[in-house]
């Protein structure tokens, strides 16, 4: 296959109408390390604001059961990427996280401004360390994804389009950064979580790496002093060469889904989408 394939693929599809298609090529075969680091940067975003990490602090579901939280929020996200909105894989991963939002007293700006974490950050990290940024049409696809997914979570006033993301999340983020010990808690959860993906030995260098792709502000939010600045520079460059690298390799011919990856640990023998997530008893008050 060209190396260019699926672009080319993209540009022969209706952004407005073949959005699924055009999202599932983009981050099962184009760019699906690429999404899962950045997805994973936009879950330590949310934890920067003091509603959202504080409720994930009290809930200690990223503190007693760290791996399958990531697991299950894995792969619930990814239904209706490989499955489609209308399949019974989607209705039934996105009934769940319903049930588990539904649970808890979440404002709507708290979920808008998570859903546009989806789409911003990524777009962001393949501009800045992919082997190519994406094509207007492509970025249109990953605001209508996005806009079916939030109004099936049932979020209102959802962005119409890129732009209109990127200012809901910068100014979200503005006025709600603040750091706090329960955020802290929760990133300290997760990146012990994710060090252990990586050999042993590598540890303390993963967690520097992924503090150096945090801004100052999310840092600073999540109580984490700046790293050293000629380590940021290399986790950076590094990054850069292997964006550059990769327009070398020919196209990826199979998905790569998160089911399959190493990372997920917490159903050896299959998962079914109905016991995924927590199922709190009653509905909790912030």
């Amino acid at each position: 296959m060209p190396r260019d394939y699926w672009q080319q693929r993209n540009g022969q599809l209706d952004p407005e109408q073949d959005y699924l298609e055009i999202y599932r090529n983009l981050t099962q075969y184009e760019f699906p390390w690429e999404t899962l680091q950045a997805l994973s940067l936009a879950l330590f975003r949310t934890f920067a604001v003091p509603s959202i990490g504080g409720l994930l602090d009290r809930t200690k579901e990223f503190h007693r059961h760290t791996q399958k939280r990531y697991d299950d929020t894995s792969l619930l996200l990814e239904q209706p990427t490989t499955h489609g909105f209308s399949s019974d894989e989607a209705r039934d991963a996105i009934r769940r996280i319903n049930q588990m939002h539904h649970a808890y007293d979440i404002s709507n700006d708290d979920l808008r401004y998570v859903l546009s974490t989806f789409v911003v950050v990524p777009v962001r990290w393949i501009g800045q360390y992919g082997k190519r940024e994406l094509d207007p049409g492509e970025l249109t696809a990953v605001v209508r994804y996005y806009q079916e997914f939030g109004a099936r979570l049932g979020i209102k006033d959802i962005p119409t389009d890129y732009p209109a993301f990127s200012a809901l999340m910068d100014e979200y983020e503005v006025t709600h950064f603040v750091q706090t010990a329960p955020s802290h808690r929760v990133a300290e959860s997760t990146l012990d979580l994710m060090v252990t993906f990586y050999p042993k030995p590598l540890a303390s260098l993963v967690h520097l790496a992924a503090r150096s792709v945090m801004d100052l502000p999310l840092s600073a939010a999540l109580g984490y002093r700046p790293p050293p600045p000629l380590a940021a520079r290399t986790v950076d460059a590094s990054l850069r060469v292997r964006g550059v690298l990769l327009r070398l390799f020919p196209a990826r011919q199979t998905p790569a889904l998160v089911e399959n990856y190493n990372r997920m640990r917490s159903y050896p023998g299959g998962f079914a989408l109905r016991d995924l997530g927590t199922f709190p008893q009653t509905k909790s008050h912030r």
